[in-house]
């Protein structure tokens, strides 16, 4: 008897079983990868976030250290300057912050003191375009460029006094990031 092998077709392909563990793998290996995506997603949005800070950061510190030393320096061109023999002391530790001006009408560095508003240098508020962010600005002095907080209570000695400005800018994720400058009474 002879079998002629042209008339059977014969079928390849995937039984039913063979389908299902395919998919299940398939679903597995895709489950993991997304898993190991998810960080780096939050990572992704983080160093966006992290570049707008640095830019209100920055704007903000430019505005700030722009202005005068002290409200008692010689505001028209810094020919005299506070604690200085013949002249007024500089704002005492305690005394630091706005004189009770608006924010357009900030003259000198330690006007921002405890500024944690969102605002233009004309006093207009931005926070939409920085939705969630947050701002605290301190001005200290620290006379001696340590990162320590000194007292200054008002005594005229001639020595030259600084302020450390520092900016935390936080973004939405919650990163705070710092932003610090010294700005000095220089003669």
């Amino acid at each position: 008897m002879v079998v002629n092998f042209k008339s059977y077709k014969f079928q390849q392909g995937f039984t039913l079983i063979e389908l299902v563990l395919g998919m299940t793998v398939i679903v597995v290996v895709i489950g993991f990868m997304m898993a190991a995506m998810l960080p780096k997603e939050k990572e992704s949005a983080d160093q966006i976030h992290l570049i707008r800070a640095a830019e209100l950061g920055q704007s903000l510190m430019n505005e700030i250290t722009s202005k005068a030393f002290d409200q008692n320096s010689d505001l028209s061109g810094g020919l005299l300057r506070c604690n200085e023999t013949g002249f007024q002391a500089c704002t005492t530790s305690a005394n630091l912050g706005s004189e009770g001006e608006t924010r357009t009408f900030y003259n000198d560095v330690d006007d921002f003191n405890g500024l944690s508003s969102i605002e233009d240098a004309l006093g207009s508020d931005i926070s939409e375009l920085y939705n969630n962010f947050s701002i605290f600005v301190s001005v200290n002095y620290d006379n001696n460029y340590d990162g320590i907080t000194d007292i200054y209570d008002g005594t005229i000695d001639n020595s030259q006094l600084t302020k450390r400005i520092t900016i935390t800018v936080t973004t939405p994720l919650g990163t705070p990031i710092t932003f610090a400058v010294f700005k000095a009474n220089f003669e």
